[in-house]
């Protein structure tokens, strides 16, 4: 089942990938998308082992940023894949059927093709402007979104639709009513002072408390 609320981590001076999954699971985060981008790989295979042992720890899934050979090597619970990295069908023979392939996307076009080629879900962004993804202009809006489950349910699709940046706590009951099945969710956890809180705040808002 994929979660309503995905927590990615980011490259931060002050709070460490391991620290932000541990916050992230003790705090009631069920999926934890590891994004690492300023790492050599045997860094990077060392805190992805250890993530993969907290998540199991705390029954939360693991996903890896873009690295299919890395979601491998630490048997993480799946994988996340930009419009750059490897194919999904390719991914998909590399994983077999039980672990999880999610797909980058900003458009209709993207998005029906991530459904019809094995991904379980896809991230559709930006929906704001995203310090973690500053080379993206065109924001999408909640328009946007609206205009894509329309044309979803016009063309008989069904596939979880995860909205990605920018999103701050007010947005995601907006979202959630167009029909966006969650978000993932980044700054607005771990560059507050009280990312603790965020993670059970915006746990409680996707679970409809």
């Amino acid at each position: 089942m994929i979660s309503k609320l995905h927590v990615i981590t980011q490259d931060l001076d002050t709070l460490p990938h391991i620290e932000q999954v541990e916050l992230a699971c003790k705090s009631g985060a069920k999926w934890i998308q590891l994004r690492i981008k300023d790492t050599n790989c045997e860094k990077w295979r060392a805190i992805a082992k250890e993530s993969v042992g907290i998540c199991r720890n705390y029954g939360a899934k693991l996903i890896i940023n873009d690295s299919v050979q890395m979601a491998i090597e630490v048997d993480a619970d799946g994988v996340h894949l930009g419009k750059d990295d490897m194919p999904i069908h390719s991914a998909r023979a590399l994983l077999g059927k039980d672990k999880i392939i999610g797909g980058t996307g900003s458009s209709i076009e993207d998005i029906i093709e991530l459904s019809h080629s094995g991904a379980d879900y896809a991230v559709i962004g930006p929906y704001k402007f995203t310090p973690t993804k500053k080379s993206m202009n065109l924001t999408l809006g909640l328009q946007k979104y609206k205009e894509f489950i329309t044309e979803m349910k016009d063309n008989l699709i069904n596939f979880p639709i995860i909205a990605i940046g920018g999103i701050r706590l007010e947005d995601v009951p907006s979202l959630l009513k167009l029909g966006v099945y969650g978000v993932a969710v980044s700054s607005a956890i771990f560059s507050t002072a009280i990312p603790a809180q965020m993670v059970q705040s915006f746990q409680d808002v996707v679970n409809g408390a």
